[in-house]
Formats: structure tokens, C-alpha cells, sequence
């Protein structure tokens, strides 16, 4: 009998371990490279947005994993009204209580229309539920502390932006735009009891949410050492460009909902209306939920439903923006 040899498995641990060995022996060159005040500066704010913002994304992921464990999609159907018109506002205020990242909020919606919820409706449900929940509007409070109007605007804009756009999904949009995935029931998971549901949703949140946040941190650090004040005094004084700037920033940098404000409060220099449409966008649309939402519910959906989410989003900032700030 031949044995063939198995080649050993490299993991992720084996690569963090083999990094932090590096670090470990290259201190002396990273402390004499580090100590460069550019670098130092940049080092500071990175830091600083990752340790504001991490309670919260760690309260999020843990809330998100708790209404998956142990609230039903059956539940919200039950408690949404039969008219679809009216069902919209009634699940875009379930996102004030029903926290949930943006990724989770994807299979919570599909969840939804496979048991048979209007799809205006779910798609409210879909965009709100990681804008307007607790979470997201402490974490806005403490990122603006002495700006509760930022709070009030954030919340104003997109419960609008997610009722609006549900009323035009029922006005308009058509059944056959949704795959006919989406619309199966999906089977209940078995297996791992209920604690077992809420510890891999958050644990898949936090790897997901987390490794964004990084990625904002770092943007927002190199925009406080690379871009010349200058061209910030600039865009703050053009502003209309700092809106779509910042509109278009939110859809690229995919930040989590929970972590969004503490990079969007690093961009001091700019007026709290871009700032908040970088806070009203985000939420709704980005590039990681145009691919979630091709995936769930089928590329003829993501491209009529994201192009126009983000025009809905950007003018219900500014609305939000020119009533509250």
C-alpha cells in the first residue's frame, strides 16, 4: 500500500504568526522608520478611529448575531400590516429596534420575501435596519459630541432614504426584477442551538465589519498626512464637490455602519453636510452590498436598485442636511 505524503496546510494563524515574528525582529528598523512625524501623525488618527469605533462594532455584530438567533423573519411578517404602502414605514422604524449590519441585513431581507413579506417592505427593512438602529446613532453621538443635530439629521435622512425608496419598489418595481431564489423559503438551520446561530453571525460580522474598519482607519490616516490642507479648504469650500466626494467615498470605502461616523468626524476639516451624506450613503449603498445584493437577488435587481438608492440617499442627506444642520 502507497502513502502519498499531504502537504501541510498554511492557515491564517500560521501567516500572523510568521508576521508577527518579523515585526517582532524587525523592531529597530520600524521604531527608527516610525518615528518620522508624518508617519507619527498618521499612526495617531489610524489608531485613534480604530479604538473609538471598535466598542460599537463589537456591540453591533453582537446584537446583529442575537436577532438572528432569536428573532424570526415569521415574527416581523406577523407584525407588519397587509397593505404594502403602509408595511413600508412600519419596517423601516423596526430598524430602530432591530439592529444589524449591512451584511446581515441582506439575508434577513431575502429572508423575509421567501416567507412571503411584500418585497417594499423587505427592501425598507434592508436599508434601514443598519442606519437607524441604536447602535449606529450612539456610535454617530460619541464620534459628534456637541452635535446632536448630526444625530437627528443621520437618523431623519435615512429612515427617509429607506422609506422612499420602498415606496418607489412599490410603485414601480416589477416582481420578475427579483430571481426566483430569493423568493424560496429558506430552511432553518440545524445544529448548534440558537447560542450556536448568534456566535458564528457575529464572528462572521466581526471578521467582515472588522477588516473594513482597518481599511477606513488607513484611509482616513492617509488623507490627514498625504492631501494638502489646501485641497481640503477647497472641496469645503465647493459644496456641492465635497457632497459628491464624499457621496462617492462612502460607496468605495464600504465601511461598517457601526464604524462609519468615527471616519467620517476624522475628516474635521469639511462641513457636517458632506460629512453626513458620507454617513447617509454608506449604510445604503457600497460596493460590497451591490455584490451581496447581485448575489441574493440577482444582478437585474443590484443594477436598477443601487444606482437609484444612491441618488434617493444623497438627496434625502441634503434634505435631512438642510433641515437639521
Amino acid at each position: 500500500m502507497v502513502t502519498t505524503a499531504v502537504a501541510p496546510r498554511i492557515t491564517s494563524l500560521h501567516v500572523f504568526c510568521a508576521v508577527l515574528a518579523v515585526a517582532v525582529l524587525a523592531r529597530p528598523l520600524l521604531t527608527d522608520a516610525l518615528s518620522v512625524p508624518v508617519l507619527q501623525t498618521a499612526a495617531t488618527v489610524f489608531v485613534a478611529v480604530c479604538v473609538q469605533a471598535v466598542p460599537f462594532l463589537v456591540l453591533g455584530v453582537l446584537l446583529s448575531g442575537a436577532i438572528a438567533a432569536f428573532v424570526s423573519p415569521a415574527a416581523l411578517r406577523r407584525a407588519l400590516p397587509d397593505r404594502p404602502a403602509a408595511a413600508v414605514p412600519v419596517a423601516g422604524a423596526a430598524g430602530l429596534v432591530l439592529p444589524g449590519c449591512e451584511c446581515a441585513s441582506v439575508p434577513v431581507a431575502r429572508r423575509l420575501i421567501g416567507q412571503g413579506v411584500p418585497d417594499a417592505a423587505a427592501l425598507t427593512f434592508l436599508l434601514a435596519a443598519p442606519a437607524i438602529n441604536p447602535v449606529v446613532l450612539v456610535a454617530t453621538a460619541v464620534a459628534f459630541p456637541g452635535e446632536p443635530r448630526m444625530v437627528l439629521a443621520r437618523l431623519a435622512g435615512s429612515l427617509a432614504t429607506a422609506c422612499v425608496m420602498g415606496w418607489l419598489w412599490q410603485r414601480f418595481g416589477q416582481a420578475g426584477w427579483i430571481a426566483e431564489r430569493a423568493r424560496r423559503a429558506v430552511p432553518q438551520a440545524r445544529g448548534g442551538g440558537r447560542l450556536g446561530v448568534l456566535a458564528e453571525t457575529a464572528r462572521h460580522d466581526l471578521v467582515t465589519a472588522g477588516g473594513f474598519l482597518v481599511l477606513g482607519a488607513l484611509v482616513a490616516a492617509v488623507l490627514s498626512v498625504l492631501v494638502p490642507p489646501s485641497w481640503m479648504d477647497a472641496l469645503a469650500g465647493q459644496l456641492l464637490l465635497a457632497i459628491l466626494v464624499m457621496a462617492v467615498l462612502a460607496v468605495v470605502l464600504a465601511l461598517c455602519s457601526e464604524a462609519d461616523a468615527f471616519v467620517a468626524a476624522a475628516l474635521s476639516t469639511l462641513p457636517l453636510l458632506p460629512r453626513l451624506v458620507f454617513l447617509v450613503v454608506g449604510p445604503a449603498v457600497d460596493v460590497k452590498l451591490i455584490a451581496l445584493q447581485a448575489g441574493t437577488f440577482g444582478r437585474a435587481f443590484a443594477a436598477r436598485f443601487a444606482p437609484l438608492t444612491f441618488v434617493v440617499a444623497v438627496l434625502c442627506a441634503v434634505g435631512a442636511g438642510l433641515v437639521f444642520l
